[in-house]
């Protein structure tokens, strides 16, 4: 079973879809449970729209159950499928209490001081993961500056003491194939908005899940549909999920 399979598999309630925002940046889905949840997740785009509409369904998606949503993460258009892991993100029971409240970039920083560390994924903390690393590698789909091509996966993941994947993976369908490569004494952690905070995740060899609780909604609305990056978003929690 894929590790999608498995992640809607472990949904075991549904709730009507209350709001859908698919922001330049970020993805919000707002499930009608008592009280409502919020998920998010990357917006990630097609190459080419003119091929077909994105999200086959928009302006009909609260029409769907949450469940029906989710379902979206099996898609091959990258925009339903973003829509979809806000929604698996939304429909998630976080244990909190097997969380703490520490955010992705310690985790990196304290796990590879002086070690070879490999980043899918460009965040805003690289030059300080930088600083305190012995090596460091930043794997991205669109490069820049010193970022390698997502392509040298295989030739950088394998010799990297610790691995941080971004929870894009997830919606990319990348996700099986980066963790194959990671090494069985690597330190390897699923980070960013769109990481679950479940222990599926854990089952694939990771370490660590550090991943978002929305707690504030009309804030977290308000910012996605105004086109705001992560650091912009306020009315949310940074919690990591320890194996």
């Amino acid at each position: 079973m894929s590790i999608t399979d498995r992640l809607l598999a472990s949904l075991n309630v549904d709730a009507p879809v209350r709001e859908v925002r698919v922001g330049a940046f970020w993805t919000a889905v707002v499930l009608g449970t008592d009280p409502p949840r919020c998920g998010l997740a990357s917006t990630l785009r097609s190459e080419d729209h003119h091929k077909g509409p994105p999200v086959r369904d928009a302006g009909r998606l609260l029409e769907r159950s949450a469940l029906e949503l989710a379902a979206l993460l099996r898609s091959g258009s990258p925009e339903e499928a973003s829509i979809g892991m806000a929604t698996v993100n939304a429909l998630l029971e976080v244990d909190e209490e097997a969380c703490v409240e520490v955010n992705a970039e310690e985790v990196i920083i304290e796990k590879g001081a002086g070690k070879k560390v490999a980043i899918v994924g460009h965040f805003p903390f690289i030059p300080r993961v930088r600083r305190e690393a012995g090596t460091l590698w930043v794997l991205e789909q669109r490069p820049r500056g010193d970022d390698l091509p997502a392509e040298a996966a295989p030739d950088v993941i394998p010799r990297a003491d610790v691995v941080a994947i971004t929870g894009t993976a997830l919606i990319n369908h990348t996700f099986e194939e980066l963790v194959a490569l990671c090494r069985p004494d690597a330190y390897v952690l699923v980070l960013g908005g769109s990481a679950p905070l479940s222990p599926v995740i854990l089952d694939y060899g990771v370490d660590a899940t550090a991943g978002t609780r929305v707690i504030d909604i009309p804030a977290v609305l308000r910012a996605v549909s105004q086109g705001a990056t992560f650091r912009q978003i306020p009315g949310k929690r940074l919690l990591t999920m320890r194996r």
